[in-house]
């Protein structure tokens, strides 16, 4: 059972990294401030100093939050009901709806490879992206969609070009016309590697 301190505690650092989420999301990180972000989740920032290190830290602990939830819900697509093929396209689908969201944009795709620096952030899209995708691949394999293949190599040329949509994505002036591209091109790469 939790004491009513853990709670406060847990509800304290959750409402910080909400606000950082949406801050983060709207200004950045160098337009976003300590000050901004305990203001509007209405705690001190002796509270913030007691979770985070600091701005750095508070932003990997938004980021986390992000990507945890995109996995989540790309993961239940990926590994739901149908065939692998089905659920690999809707997965690559669905990937690129979150790419098209705001705080996947600007947290994952623009800011965490400056903030985060380029080792950490790879390591981090490990931890998280790759492992879907690995999973995804190995799928495919298993049901005899694809060619049989090193499914390391494959999933880590597959996750290249996916990180690479994301930024082609986030990066356009028509991101929604830009993720029907995206989306038709990898399309087409999954299914040169499919069985005749």
């Amino acid at each position: 059972m939790r004491t009513r301190r853990s709670e406060y505690s847990e509800s304290t650092r959750q409402a910080l990294v909400d606000s950082a989420v949406d801050l983060f999301t709207k200004r950045g990180y160098a337009g976003t401030s300590l000050d901004e972000v305990v203001k509007r989740a209405r705690v001190t920032k002796g509270a913030l100093y007691h979770h985070f290190s600091g701005k750095q830290a508070l932003f990997e602990a938004a980021f986390t939050q992000v990507e945890t939830r995109s996995i989540e819900s790309l993961t239940a697509v990926v590994t739901g009901e149908g065939d692998a093929w089905d659920t690999a396209v809707a997965g690559l689908r669905a990937y690129v709806r979150k790419c098209l969201e705001p705080e996947y944009q600007r947290i994952i795709v623009h800011e965490a490879p400056v903030v985060m620096g380029w080792e950490r952030w790879r390591e981090a899209e490990e931890q998280f992206s790759f492992g879907l995708l690995r999973t995804a691949v190995q799928l495919l394999v298993d049901a005899g969609e694809i060619e049989e293949a090193p499914v390391e190599i494959m999933a880590r040329l597959l996750f290249g070009a996916l990180s690479a949509g994301a930024s082609t994505i986030a990066s356009s002036s028509d991101p929604k016309r830009t993720g029907r591209e995206v989306e038709r091109a990898i399309l087409r790469v999954l299914e040169g590697l499919r069985k005749k």
